[in-house]
């Protein structure tokens, strides 16, 4: 991967103009997700996050950014932000809300501001690649300065496989 040539989306107008350091990652997109991001990129998978979009029974949109691996416990995050229910969002919301493509959703630089939280276990490490808002390209950086950029609030909402 040439770090020296990368897409400047959105994502990464929103980082330069923080003055913001990343790391970017860039592959051939063939879907798969967090996982396949990661054996791709040689990584572990733990440390890819993925950028989702839920709604709560208001239609109000909110981000959770949790490791590539895990599921997001929708009765738990209801339950920590004190709403009845949470659903994911259509992939069409979710690309109108954000102006990026599913599967391409960076927390960065989203069309509309969106609360934003961070899974617990992503601080287990030093660096996480995210979407940097485009398929194929991953930004590495710390996840202290997500939340720290975004405002984010920190859950603990993960459903861990056991395989």
């Amino acid at each position: 991967m040439s770090s020296s040539k990368y897409p400047i989306t959105m994502g990464v107008r929103f980082l330069r103009e923080r003055d913001i350091d990343i790391v970017p990652h860039v592959f051939t997109y063939e879907g798969g997700g967090a996982r396949a991001s990661a054996a791709t990129l040689g990584v572990e998978p733990l440390r890819v996050a993925k950028t989702l979009l839920f709604e709560n029974e208001r239609a109000e949109p909110l981000v959770v950014v949790m490791n590539g691996p895990y599921e997001v416990a929708v009765k738990v995050l209801a339950r920590e932000l004190g709403t009845k229910r949470i659903e994911p969002c259509a992939p069409q919301r979710a690309e109108a809300l954000t102006g990026y493509r599913v599967g391409g959703i960076s927390p960065f630089g989203m069309r509309t501001e969106l609360p934003t939280y961070l899974q617990l276990d992503l601080f287990d490490w030093e660096t996480i690649l995210v979407n940097g808002g485009k398929r194929g390209f991953l930004v590495e950086l710390a996840p202290e300065t997500i939340e720290q950029q975004l405002g984010a609030g920190i859950v603990d909402v993960a459903v861990k496989s056991r395989s």
